[in-house]
């Protein structure tokens, strides 16, 4: 059996989750989330808890079992706390601001780079080089992060662009000349 999968959910007690066919949805106090269950994966919601079952023992089946319940248990985690990611910006007037529903970043190229935010998603910017990308769904507060990022990815000689803030960029010795 998948070590994750057995693993049962533990639920606080001011988020609801419910089940309707193959949707599981759950509520917290900062919104809610829903999500699909794969085909042979069935819940089991208990008295402060969630668990986890599959059909079969096909190695399919166990991949999605340990998925299927670290999904749910991210829902969890962002319907009551929230995810953030937290990008660095470095490089000689480099910098960001925040404007109505954009991102305008100012990375050297000939004119400002914006950035629409999505839907459920919050960026604050500290000191103009700090950018805070927070929300409730994981893998859409990854996924604008990294967005960001690649708009211009941090160069090994220099080290300018936009990096996360636990990431560390690796630095190249640049041309020298022969003697």
């Amino acid at each position: 059996m998948s070590r994750i999968g057995k693993k049962a959910i533990s639920l606080p007690k001011n988020v609801k989750i419910s089940q309707s066919a193959d949707f599981v949805k759950v509520e917290g106090p900062k919104g809610s989330l829903s999500s699909k269950l794969p085909e042979g994966i069935t819940m089991k919601i208990g008295d402060g808890s969630v668990a986890l079952e599959r059909k079969s023992n096909d190695i399919t089946m166990r991949s999605y079992h340990g998925l299927t319940r670290t999904l749910i248990d991210n829902m969890v985690k962002g319907v009551t706390t929230g995810f953030e990611k937290k990008l660095e910006i470095s490089g000689v007037g480099y910098r960001a601001e925040v404007a109505d529903k954009s991102l305008k970043l100012v990375l050297g190229f000939s004119s400002p780079v914006q950035y629409d935010i999505p839907k459920g998603i919050d960026i604050k910017v500290d000191k103009q080089v700090s950018i805070v990308v927070s929300g409730i769904d994981k893998e859409l507060v990854g996924r604008v992060a990294a967005e960001i990022r690649a708009l211009r990815k941090p160069e090994p000689y220099k080290g300018k662009g936009i990096k996360y803030a636990d990431e560390y960029i690796k630095r190249k010795a640049g041309k020298s000349a022969s003697a």
